[in-house]
């Protein structure tokens, strides 16, 4: 007997099968010249290459460039690079056996909230309300609005109930593959509450300011990346007359929105969407800030990869009004930050120290008043990209800890 199924069902099984990455390798290249660079712009039109770092519109003489083959095609991309001497290496020769040695710890107690593995969104919801419950003085859930396909966007507000104090806000998971920056925040909220009244910074800060922290900002899209394709960035809007889903929300701010032309195509993975803050996520964020502008005296964002610290101006070369103190502060929380594990970071504004970019959220908090705006791109350097083995969570959170905690206290004894 033959089963038929209904077309439906067919098209719901074929749609829910996770995107498997088999033998699909990421190549890194440095071009030599012009010559060099445009044949990678030329490679970016013609094939379906997944650049992560920078994005296909930025490659540049001397720059190193990330980027992503189908197995289908690294043989032709191969052919072209050597044709032309093309220096380059293979970072990853197997992407989806990279996805599957990601996961290389074993959870401590089942049950309880790991801090040295990669959560799931139901269990980062769940974590956010038992930090409530636990640290009821202490923590506080505020729902500042819903995504696009309606999940909760909560931010955590660390310190006490009083409105008046100094605040800093701080996001992670704005791009749905970064899975080491949603591991930040959590472990930044654990250890606040853990180490309060025991360590002395801490103490000091917690004492005196609050912090307001976006677990995941990007839910959706980090849901997406979770279940259906590992690599995937935007959010998860339907775009208007075309197939192709989603925004990057870190092109979403109206900080000199759209300026690239280069962001128009909703089929780009750098899509600034259809205006300024059209994306639900970003909306809720700029109306949480703005309503709390007279307190918040700091921004920080968190992305990977690449080990940079970075403050505005990413629009524009020019430097903003206070760069001799931000460039400061970046190099001793780098400088900081490397006392752990002898990690290097880099710093600098966006545009000089990683590429050109418009409508990012850091950009967009610095002119709205907060003078203190700094983007971590945490680990690595390229090796593994943005799949970082669960193995280096934990280094990883307690050396960047130590960076934010230093531009905590600056932000504190500087800000009026």
């Amino acid at each position: 007997m033959r089963l038929i199924l209904p077309m439906g069902l067919i098209t719901t099984a074929l749609a829910i099968a996770p995107v498997r990455f088999d033998k699909e390798k990421v190549f890194r290249v440095k071009p030599q010249d012009e010559k060099q660079a445009n044949i990678l712009k030329d490679l970016a039109k013609t094939n379906k290459l997944d650049f992560w770092y920078p994005d296909a519109t930025h490659v540049a003489v001397n720059m190193r460039v990330d980027f992503r083959v189908s197995e289908k095609e690294s043989q032709s991309i191969q052919f072209v690079l050597d044709q032309n001497k093309m220096h380059y290496e293979i970072l990853i020769h197997d992407l989806q056996e990279a996805i599957e040695k990601q996961f290389d710890v074993k959870e401590d107690i089942p049950g309880r909230h790991s801090y040295a593995k990669y959560n799931a969104w139901d269990k980062i919801v769940a974590w956010t309300e038992k930090m409530v419950h636990k640290h009821p003085d202490m923590v506080s859930r505020i729902k500042i609005g819903t995504t696009v396909e309606d999940n909760p966007l909560y931010v955590l507000k660390i310190g006490e109930k009083d409105e008046r104090r100094k605040a800093i806000f701080m996001d992670c998971g704005i791009h749905a593959r970064e899975w080491i920056s949603p591991a930040f925040c959590q472990w930044f909220v654990y250890q606040a509450t853990k180490t309060y009244g025991k360590n002395k910074i801490m103490t000091k800060l917690l004492d005196r300011m609050n912090f307001y922290v976006l677990p995941v900002f990007n839910i959706d899209g980090y849901i997406w990346s979770w279940t259906q394709n590992r690599m995937w960035r935007k959010n998860r809007s339907k775009n208007p007359g075309s197939k192709c889903i989603g925004t990057d929300l870190n092109k979403n701010f109206n900080a000199s929105w759209n300026s690239f032309p280069d962001t128009n195509d909703p089929c780009e993975e750098i899509y600034g969407g259809p205006t300024a803050e059209s994306e639900k996520e970003t909306k809720a964020v700029t109306d949480f800030i703005r309503s709390h502008l007279k307190s918040i005296k700091g921004y920080i964002t968190m992305h990977s990869y690449s080990q940079m610290l970075l403050f505005p101006y990413g629009y524009t070369s020019e430097l903003p009004p206070n760069q001799e103190e931000l460039a400061k502060v970046a190099k001793i929380s780098t400088d900081a930050l490397s006392t752990r594990y002898a990690t290097h970071y880099i710093y600098g504004p966006i545009a000089s120290t990683i590429y050109p970019t418009s409508g990012s959220s850091l950009d967009w908090a610095y002119n709205l008043g907060i003078k203190h705006t700094f983007a971590f791109e945490l680990r690595d350097k390229g090796k593994y990209g943005f799949l970082l083995p669960e193995s280096q969570i934990k280094s990883t959170c307690k050396e960047t800890m130590l960076a934010v905690k230093f531009i905590a206290k600056y932000i504190l004894q500087h800000t009026s």
